[in-house]
């Protein structure tokens, strides 16, 4: 269970405080130590991603239902940004994902990924970016860079996580809108991990360039619903996670070129119980297995590498929210390879939607409710 303290008793502890931590403070037990977790915002209406503007710039945070906020330094959550486009906000749709550009700090460049009504009442994933006013309180000129085709879906499996790799391209972790075989068809987005330019090009040296029939942007396929997406400091490889079924998540490092499995493969099964009908096995012949799987879905979402100094114990770990488990998921790695699971949090009582690590070496969580919050989470003895 978690312990509670004030944050002038934990300041007098001489223990790092931010200006953004405002709340009560929470210990949970752990392994490496107690864990401090500290409200810094609330009053969002199911949040799903942050980004961090350069120095004192707070953050950006999307809602679901549309919105884009500002949470300032002293973790006061401004009006909506004007400039975001429409998005479908039905079932798992609504607006997704939030990254800077590389080049923030010359172009101030936001990017977003969204849930796009098409025609027929489908949806589909879309990416923009738009230039942040000097105000910060609007996105200028939204031009969308990329459009998940066809649309597909009802409102399920949207992805869309959006990660840049050290040359500058932007990979887009797809879902496959509860569409199982489109994952397979690579003359459509669904179930893909799309690579292209900052401006939405292809880049010519992505696998699928030059191969009739299919769709030039897929770097990766045979994915079911990715909702993770980071960039492994060390290796400068792009991970991904994705739901399983019933069972089956797994965590991938997406190879260009390379099927996935989904709905091939699997360690899953149907929400109804019976066997994914498309299923072979866990493997299938010319698909690549899992780099980390859980037979047991804990529903992973968010997912953050821990290269800051602050927290020595926490140094080459990989750490991902768990909506179904209501926990944080912290991975030991050894190189590569997942040699440790822990869970983290294991008494909150919210869903975890995304895993960010802060400039100040702290992690931060968004809690996927209707009166979500934005938590700063860190070592409480270090």
């Amino acid at each position: 269970m978690p312990h509670l303290a004030p944050r002038a008793l934990l300041c007098g502890l001489a223990l790092a405080c931010s200006s953004l931590a405002l709340g009560q403070v929470n210990y949970y037990d752990s392994e490496l130590g107690r864990i401090s977790v500290e409200e810094v915002a609330k009053g969002l209406k199911y949040p799903w991603a942050l980004a961090f503007l350069p120095g004192d710039g707070g953050m950006l945070v999307t809602e679901r239902p549309g919105r884009l906020r500002l949470i300032d330094a002293q973790g006061r959550l401004s009006e909506p940004l004007e400039g975001v486009p429409q998005v479908f906000a039905e079932g798992q749709g609504g607006l997704l994902d939030v990254q800077l550009s590389p080049d923030f700090d010359s172009d101030r460049l936001v990017y977003l990924s969204y849930a796009q009504k098409g025609d027929e009442g489908k949806a589909g994933t879309a990416v923009g970016r738009g230039w942040l006013a000097d105000d910060r309180r609007s996105l200028e000129d939204f031009t969308v860079i990329f459009e998940q085709q066809p649309k597909l879906s009802t409102g399920l499996h949207f992805g869309a996580r959006l990660v840049f790799d050290r040359e500058g391209r932007l990979f887009i972790a797809l879902g496959e809108n509860n569409q199982r075989p489109t994952s397979q068809d690579l003359d459509k987005h669904q179930g893909k991990v799309v690579r292209i330019e900052p401006d939405g090009k292809v880049p010519q040296d992505n696998p699928f360039v030059n191969t009739d029939g299919a769709l030039p942007e897929i770097w990766s396929y045979g994915h079911r619903n990715q909702q993770g997406a980071a960039l492994n400091p060390w290796s400068g490889a792009v991970w991904t996670h994705e739901h399983g079924p019933r069972g089956g998540d797994e965590i991938n490092i997406p190879q260009p070129g390379r099927n996935y499995g989904w709905p091939l493969a699997t360690h899953g099964i149907d929400y109804s119980g019976r066997a994914i009908s498309e299923a072979v096995g866990e493997s299938a012949p010319n698909t690549e297995p899992p780099h980390h799987v859980w037979r047991q879905s804990p529903a992973v979402s968010g997912m953050a590498f821990y290269d800051a100094e602050r927290f020595e114990p926490w140094q080459h770990n990989l750490f991902v929210g768990a909506m179904l488990d209501r926990s944080l998921i912290r991975l030991q790695l050894d190189g590569d390879k997942v040699v440790h699971d822990e869970r983290l949090l294991k008494d909150m009582e919210e869903r975890i939607r995304d895993v960010r690590l802060g400039p100040d070496g702290y992690l931060y969580l968004l809690t996927d409710s209707s009166k979500g919050r934005l938590l700063k989470v860190g070592l409480a003895d270090r």
